[in-house]
C-alpha cells in the first residue's frame, strides 16, 4: 500500500518520482485512487489547461515543445500530457516522453508524461482528467495536453481543456479534414503550422472562410483567431501564447472559464458513475433477478423496457 499523504506532499514539493507514482496509480485504476483524488482535490484549481489537437503530421509535438520553452521563459511551471497510441503488445504508450521532448527532460520546472489511449476513442486516455488533476496539485501553472493524431476522434480534447488550439498545416488537405472531423466547432484558436511552406496563405484563407461560414456568434462572442507558426524555429509561438492569454482573459471576463470547468467536472463524474454501474452490471451476469425478469419477458408478462427499469431499480436502490 502507498502512503498517499506522503506521496502527495512530495508531489507538492515538485518531486518528479512522486508525480509519476501518482499518475501511475491513476492509469492503473489503483484501489487507492479514491484516497488519492480526495487528497488532491483541495489542492487543485490553479492550473490553466491548454489542449493541442490536429491531424497527424501537423507538428503537435514540436509546437508543444516550443510552448514549453515560451512558458518556461515566463517563469511558469509546466506539465505536459502527451497522449500516444497504445502499444498492441504492452498497452503502454508507443513514444516515450524523453524521446519526444528531450530538450526539456532535465528541467525541474517541466514534467512530461506520455499516456496511452489503451483503445479509448476521442484522442485522450481515459485517465487524462485525473492525471491533469495530479499535475495541477503538483504546482504546474500551465498544463499542455497533446492528443494522439487520429483525426476525427480528436474532438474529445475540447472537453478537457480550458483553451483548445487546433493545428493545421499546408499541403495536407487540412481544410477538408477540419470540416469532416468537426474540429471547426471545438477550436478556440487555430494555428497554421509550417507556415514557411507553400500554400500556407491559402490554408489560412480557406480556414478563415470556413470559420465564417460556420459562425453563429453575437457581437461580444469569442471569434477564434488564426495564428501562423513555424514551431520548429519558434516562429509565431509568442503570438500563439498571446492568443491563449487573450482567450483566457475573455473567458474570465464573461464567466466562461468557470462554466467550462463545471462542464468538465460533470463529464468526469458521469464517466466515473457509468463505469461503476457497468462494473456492477457485469458482476450480476447470471443473477437470479435478471434470469427471472428475462423469463417474464419471454412469457410476455412484461416488456424489456419495464424489465430493465425494474432491474436497475433493484440494483441501485432507486425506484424506477
Amino acid at each position: 500500500m502507498v502512503d498517499v499523504p506522503e506521496l502527495v506532499a512530495q508531489a507538492r514539493e515538485g518531486r518528479p518520482r512522486a508525480v509519476a507514482r501518482l499518475i501511475s496509480l491513476v492509469e492503473g485504476a489503483s484501489p487507492q485512487l479514491r484516497e488519492v483524488m480526495a487528497a488532491l482535490s483541495p489542492l487543485t484549481g490553479g492550473a490553466f489547461v491548454i489542449g493541442l489537437t490536429g491531424s497527424p503530421g501537423v507538428g503537435k509535438s514540436t509546437t508543444t515543445s516550443a510552448l514549453v520553452t515560451a512558458y518556461r521563459k515566463a517563469g511558469k511551471r509546466v506539465g505536459v500530457l502527451a497522449v500516444d497510441p497504445s502499444s498492441p503488445f504492452s498497452g503502454g504508450a508507443l513514444l516515450g516522453d524523453r524521446v519526444r521532448m528531450s530538450e526539456h527532460a532535465s528541467d525541474p520546472g517541466v514534467y512530461i508524461r506520455s499516456m496511452a489511449t489503451r483503445g479509448h476513442l476521442g484522442g485522450l486516455a481515459w485517465a487524462a482528467p485525473q492525471a491533469i488533476r495530479v499535475l495541477d496539485a503538483a504546482g504546474c501553472e500551465v498544463i499542455l495536453v497533446e492528443t494522439v493524431g487520429v483525426g476525427q476522434s480528436e474532438v474529445e480534447i475540447a472537453a478537457q481543456a480550458d483553451t483548445c488550439a487546433v493545428l493545421l498545416a499546408p499541403g495536407m488537405g487540412d481544410g477538408i479534414q477540419a470540416a469532416k472531423a468537426g474540429i471547426l466547432e471545438i477550436g478556440d484558436i487555430y494555428a497554421v503550422n509550417k507556415a514557411d511552406r507553400e500554400g500556407a496563405d491559402a490554408t489560412a484563407r480557406e480556414l478563415n472562410h470556413m470559420l465564417g461560414l460556420g459562425e453563429a456568434r453575437g457581437p461580444g462572442d469569442w471569434r477564434p483567431p488564426i495564428v501562423r507558426t513555424v514551431a520548429a524555429r519558434g516562429e509565431g509561438i509568442d503570438q500563439l501564447v498571446e492568443a491563449v492569454e487573450k482567450h483566457r482573459a475573455w473567458m474570465e471576463e464573461h464567466g466562461a472559464l468557470t462554466a467550462r470547468r463545471v462542464r468538465r467536472a460533470a463529464a468526469e463524474i458521469e464517466t466515473i458513475a457509468v463505469t461503476a454501474l457497468r462494473t456492477r452490471l457485469a458482476d450480476v451476469h447470471g443473477d437470479r433477478r435478471l434470469a427471472a425478469l428475462a423469463s417474464r419477458v419471454v412469457a410476455g408478462d412484461i416488456d424489456p423496457y419495464r424489465a430493465s427499469d425494474a432491474f436497475l431499480a433493484d440494483l441501485t436502490g432507486v425506484g424506477g
